[in-house]
């Protein structure tokens, strides 16, 4: 048996893994990354602005030293962790926090621009060349008397900003490894609910596949796998009863079978090798004759309890009187009933009950049931059928005083072929068929019907039919 599945949901899981550390190495940290660099310059534009309009302003407008400027601004970098510059329209340097004094030599930024910002406050990279590491650097305007005067520029080293992004991606792939730890506990716990009773499953199947019936599925929970394999179990025990049905029934068949063709053959040969004299013929091709039927009658019970089973049963419901049906399917035994010394017993309900059923259907029931009790009654007995109206039912019960069936056997009566060791005597025409399609036929009209029987005593088969009103 292949074992693919849990390969597959090994490396899905795997794949999930790599996934989510792709997405964190490249998508998240860089969501990451400039969220931070965003948000640091947004907090030093802050300041650079405040800056702008209070000590540098003072310092254009002559109302504050360049040193008290230089004072204040130097604590205020430190707070920062960066460089605070005045820079003239020029670009030149007239302050620099990183530097440890006032010097008189100016410096100047070449090829400083303030549209190299463009439109946004602030910019990373060299700043010019100035730096040797990337650097964060923001500026705003010094405007006074509405008039732009210089830039305040605040740099700050990417690092931190680097530094910072980096601690959060750890943050992000240690919740990886924990959502991933929690899949991986996920999985096991899949493996042992899911996946080994799966696969308890899928070998029953393949034992079932290869005929081997006996083989149960050993798995037991309320579930819907539980179920599922409960239902294979089920299945496969059902196939099993088949399985020995279907050889009880071709053994039945070949013996039913096998008893008259042999008698026919042996008859045959022994006309056409003289064996049996000429005068002597007509008794024994009457024999033939009686095999014939007999073989005949089995053909036609066969194919009738074929085409129930494969194809269901078609009914054709119609109201009828059934004490009327009783009485013309008695006539039909006046024959046997005289030769036997039999008496039939009507005790029916009405002059007319009337019931909602297939009538041809019915008369073949109560036609099987009746030639039943007559084969099984002792000659000078009497045979009752009677009909009792109950809850809106018609219960119709053939009964007989004949030899009865043996305990063991009356749940088998209704299987194909079956007789009793007693039965076999006495019916030597038989087929062992007629009681299976009687139950057909009353299960098909989701009715009804039981036996009850004692040895010796005799037998009642009771069944049902639903009473309708008379018209």
């Amino acid at each position: 048996m292949k074992r693919t599945l849990y390969p597959k949901l090994a490396a899905g899981y795997l794949l999930y893994g790599i996934i989510g550390f792709i997405i964190i190495a490249t998508f998240t940290y860089h969501l990451t990354f400039h969220f931070l660099e965003k948000r640091e310059a947004s907090n030093l534009y802050r300041e650079s602005v405040l800056i702008s309009s209070d000590y540098a302003e003072n310092y254009f407008s002559n109302a504050m030293s360049l040193e008290e400027i230089r004072a204040q601004l130097t604590a205020l970098s430190a707070y920062l962790s960066g460089e605070i510059w005045i820079v003239d329209t020029r670009g030149a340097i007239i302050l620099n926090t990183a530097q440890p004094e006032l010097t008189e030599s100016e410096e100047t930024i070449a090829g400083f621009d303030v549209t190299d910002f463009g439109s946004r406050y602030y910019q990373t990279g060299r700043f010019y060349d100035h730096f040797t590491a990337d650097t964060l650097s923001v500026f705003s305007p010094i405007t006074v008397n509405y008039k732009v005067r210089g830039y305040c520029v605040i740099h700050k080293p990417m690092s931190s900003v680097i530094s910072l992004a980096n601690s959060l991606t750890a943050i992000a792939y240690q919740t990886l490894a924990l959502l991933f730890a929690a899949a991986i506990a996920v999985l096991a716990l899949f493996t042992w609910v899911v996946y080994f009773p799966i696969r308890k499953i899928a070998k029953g199947a393949a034992e079932y596949a290869a005929g081997n019936f006996q083989a149960k599925i050993d798995y037991h929970a309320n579930d819907e796998i539980g179920y599922l394999a409960a239902s294979f179990n089920y299945m496969a025990n059902e196939l099993n009863t088949l399985e020995d049905d279907q050889k009880k029934f071709v053994s039945n068949v070949s013996h039913d079978f096998r008893s008259p063709l042999t008698s026919i053959k042996g008859y045959v040969e022994a006309m056409l090798d003289g064996t049996i004299p000429v005068e002597m013929q007509e008794k024994y091709l009457n024999i033939i004759l009686f095999e014939t039927e007999r073989l005949n009658k089995l053909t036609t019970s066969l194919l009738e309890l074929n085409r129930y089973g494969s194809h269901g049963m078609m009914l054709d419901i119609t109201d009828f009187d059934i004490n009327y049906t009783i009485r013309k399917t008695v006539q039909t035994f006046e024959g046997a009933c005289k030769d036997k010394r039999i008496s039939c017993n009507l005790i029916l309900t009405g002059e007319r009950l009337y019931v909602s059923a297939d009538i041809s259907k019915i008369q073949q029931v109560l036609y099987n049931l009746i030639d039943n009790a007559l084969k099984f009654s002792h000659s000078d007995s009497s045979i009752t059928i009677e009909t009792t109206e109950k809850n809106e039912k018609i219960f119709v019960s053939v009964k007989d005083t004949g030899i009865g069936i043996p305990k063991d056997s009356i749940k088998k009566i209704w299987e194909r072929f079956y007789k009793t060791d007693l039965s076999r005597g006495k019916d030597k025409k038989g087929t062992g068929l007629g009681l299976s399609i009687v139950k057909e036929i009353i299960q098909a009209h989701g009715e009804n019907i039981t036996v009850i029987s004692t040895e010796g005593v005799g037998t009642e088969f009771i069944f049902t039919l639903p009473l309708t009103i008379e018209r």
